[in-house]
């Protein structure tokens, strides 16, 4: 008998089998060899089958069948439930968690298992271990009602969270989200580790799932209640450039809050590209807090809103219009030059007042880092702007009053030649309509008397003064002498238009 024809499953040892008495079956006999080939295993195949078939025809789901545990594997264990094996899986064998079958099962184990699944066409059967229990998650809410505090122990750890046992077969899980209202948590390890026994509060449950939402940090006062009370606006607090941004600096005033300071909040007069030109990682620094949404958890935070804003008292009173300063370029565009004038603030030269010419590049006039001389032309405090001057440095107080009286003049013009195309009401129009219409009306009275003569004379023959008169005053006027009139009215009015403009 061959080893592969002892059993079912070839034996790790086959001299266990010495002495012991056992049936097979002849499976090829050699007269010329004298020799007989049996097999046990075929027999046991063959019992197995036949049993296989009786057993599938009594078999029913939901049935307890007594069974002996045939092979281990990691996924869970084959249970022979005499003639046919069913698949007791890992997930089913108890309500809690388990690493490995051998945990809870040894081969050739006698164990009772219920029938949760049979498919005839595949002779395959499902078992299952915890079904023969009540399920804990069936009352699990009254258990764990949402909102309470509960103990319980660190099964599992992993880098999305942690999973708590609250009771045998009942697990949570908290989401490192739900770890800290303060601390910035990378990995849930940082604050809990496997075997740890913690407080944590039932955020949610979801008994279809058998999932249950927990947090350890509502078991925990939430900073963030008391923030406004904490740090009210216009209130002055100190803290430490934790991060840096395009945008901002991130500034942490208390353990785990922090407040944005803004660009736009670093200075009053410079122009900030980047927060590094003001502040850096690591520093310390006050603010002024000018806004909190605690809904939101962001404060908003001011640098230059510690001090007074110099365009509402220093700059007006210290740049006056006709003023001539000294500043360094410090920068040049398309339209003109910024001139740096003090500790940031700075003004525009536009590229028409570079100089007396017209400059089609500023940089063929200045450039940058350049000491130039300028004039104050305006001071607009509502807009934050300076406008500035190089080419009326050397004008005289004549030529600056000549230059805006021309200005001035230029402007009115314009806007009075503006009016007349708008709205008809302009100088130029009205004379131009005043001159057309008496020509036309002019024509249009010698057209008729020349019309209506040449009309009678043709149709009527000659007739007298008197009969002219009466006729005029009866108002005969031929169709053709009506249409003639509208067609030379029109083209009278047309020329003595264009001639007039």
């Amino acid at each position: 008998m061959p080893a592969s024809q002892v059993d079912i499953h070839r034996p790790a040892d086959i001299g266990d089998y010495i002495g012991r008495t056992i049936q097979c079956i002849v499976l090829k006999i050699d007269e010329a060899r004298r020799n007989i080939v049996v097999s046990r295993r075929s027999l046991i195949e063959a019992e197995r089958a036949e049993k296989k078939a009786q057993l599938f025809s009594r078999l029913e789901v939901g049935q307890r069948r007594k069974g002996v545990v045939k092979n281990i594997a990691e996924f869970g264990a084959f249970v022979d439930l005499g003639g046919i094996d069913g698949l007791l899986h890992i997930t089913d064998m108890s309500w809690g968690r388990i690493s490995h079958p051998s945990e809870m099962l040894s081969i050739d184990q006698e164990i009772e298992v219920q029938i949760l699944h049979i498919d005839h066409a595949k002779e395959k059967i499902a078992l299952g271990l915890k079904q023969k229990t009540p399920s804990p998650w069936e009352n699990v809410d009254e258990r764990f009602p949402v909102g309470t505090t509960v103990r319980g122990t660190v099964v599992n750890v992993m880098s999305y969270g942690a999973f708590i046992k609250l009771e045998e077969g009942i697990e949570g899980l908290v989401h490192i989200s739900e770890m800290s209202w303060t601390k910035r948590v990378s990995h849930p390890n940082e604050l809990v580790q496997v075997d740890d026994e913690i407080e944590v509060v039932v955020l949610g449950i979801n008994k279809e799932k058998q999932e249950i939402s927990l947090g350890i940090k509502q078991t925990q006062e939430n900073p963030w209640d008391k923030v406004i009370e904490c740090y009210p606006p216009e209130s002055i607090v100190k803290g430490t450039v934790r991060n840096l941004t395009n945008y901002g600096a991130f500034i942490e005033i208390d353990k785990g809050v922090d407040g944005l300071l803004h660009v736009s909040d670093m200075s009053w007069t410079r122009k900030i590209s980047h927060p590094n030109e003001m502040v850096e990682k690591g520093q310390e620094l006050q603010c002024r807090v000018l806004s909190v949404d605690r809904d939101r958890r962001r404060i908003a935070l001011g640098l230059k809103q510690m001090t007074k804003d110099p365009w509402a008292s220093d700059i007006p009173g210290k740049y006056e219009p006709g003023q001539l300063i000294t500043g360094q370029v410090t920068k040049i565009t398309n339209f003109g030059v910024f001139v740096g004038l003090e500790n940031g603030l700075e003004g525009l030269l536009h590229i028409s007042e570079l100089a007396n010419h017209k400059v089609e590049n500023p940089e063929e006039v200045v450039k940058v880092g350049e000491e130039i001389e300028v004039k104050v032309l305006r001071v607009d405090p509502d807009e934050r702007k300076i406008g500035l001057s190089r080419k009326r440095v050397e004008w005289s107080e004549e030529a600056e009053g000549d230059a805006s009286d021309t200005d001035m003049s230029a402007a009115g013009e314009e806007i009075e030649l503006k009016g007349g195309v708008g709205a008809n009401t302009g100088p130029l129009i009205q004379g131009v309509e005043s001159a057309a219409e008496e020509t036309t009306t002019a024509k249009m009275e010698e057209t008729v008397e020349e019309e209506v003569v040449a009309c009678q004379s043709s149709v009527c023959g000659p007739i007298s003064a008197a009969e002219s008169e009466e006729t005029a005053e009866e108002g005969a006027k031929p169709e053709k002498v009506e249409a003639a009139i509208r067609e030379d009215s029109a083209e009278s009015e047309e020329t003595n238009v264009e001639e007039s403009v």
